[in-house]
């Protein structure tokens, strides 16, 4: 399956960053892409650095005048798109809200961020109701999407949840970063360690993975922090973490991923992981910690 990846540096101008978006679908779509995948939260800023009300402002319908727009892009393309966008379910009611179009443009099906960060210049549960739609893949033309958002990157049971709900790949749009103050070292720890685990879910349920992140520098409009350095590095992995493609860290990238996703098949008979789950003996999961 022909996967285009967008990765970008956005700025304040929210129309432009649209703009852009819908020139590189385009394009994408021209040169033989039938699905493509946005970043987080593509449409601004990342604007969970600070907490200001006023920036629920940013909020959209959904459906509504911007769903339509996508929805016009992915009909005109004839691709499926997998959008990223700030969901206001109703007044002080919003969510952090993948929303995927079908290659008509109608809307597929909606997936919305389940494990919500709150960490300094992440201050996302100021914004954002955790998802209550559940880990449920979204039926395409291309296949069942396990549409899956950014900090839930970091939680097996989240992917292995939308794989036996039968996904036959693993999307996370992304918004993560460096902070100033983050040594070279650690800078590289992190990004390593973001990109490890993803791969490690890819190979533990025997699925591609892609996962898209913003690129460049964005100010902490506070100025508490030295702001974000977003570290693109979005990649593509094949069934056994292997890197399909992985982008530059500091430039904006578009391009277009071959996934031979009928090797899932072959790589989950050689290591039959679902298989040999021991179902009957995993009920402490649900419990927060063990004493």
């Amino acid at each position: 399956m022909k996967t285009g990846i967008i990765q970008q540096h956005n700025t304040s101008d929210i129309e432009d960053n649209r703009r852009r978006l819908a020139d590189k679908i385009r394009r994408l779509a021209a040169e033989g892409a039938r699905l493509v995948v946005c970043q987080e939260l593509h449409d601004s800023l990342y604007f969970c650095q600070t907490e200001n009300v006023d920036l629920c402002g940013l909020a959209v319908p959904v459906p509504g005048d911007v769903t339509d727009f996508y929805s016009a892009i992915a009909r005109e393309s004839g691709v499926v798109l997998v959008t990223s966008l700030y969901e206001k379910r109703a007044p002080g009611l919003y969510h952090n809200t993948a929303v995927v179009f079908e290659a008509d443009g109608s809307i597929a099906g909606k997936y919305r961020k389940m494990h919500i960060p709150d960490d300094p210049a992440y201050y996302e549960k100021f914004y954002f109701t955790p998802g209550d739609l559940g880990f449920t893949p979204i039926n395409t033309s291309v296949g069942r999407l396990g549409v899956l958002v950014c900090w839930d990157q970091w939680y097996p049971e989240a992917a292995r949840l939308m794989a036996l709900a039968g996904a036959q790949i693993l999307i996370y749009p992304t918004a993560i970063g460096w902070e100033s103050s983050d040594t070279d070292a650690e800078q590289q720890r992190q990004r390593e360690a973001w990109t490890t685990v993803q791969r490690g879910h890819a190979i533990a349920n025997g699925l591609p993975v892609v996962s898209v992140n913003r690129v460049g520098y964005e100010p902490d409009p506070s100025g508490v922090t030295g702001g974000i350095t977003f570290w693109g590095s979005s990649f593509v992995a094949g069934p056994q973490g292997e890197f399909l493609f992985r982008a530059s860290d500091s430039e904006e990238v578009e391009t277009i991923v071959d996934i031979d996703m009928e090797r899932c098949e072959n790589v989950r008979r050689w290591w039959p992981f679902l298989r040999d789950r021991r179902i009957d003996a995993y009920g402490d999961i649900t419990k927060r910690f063990r004493d």
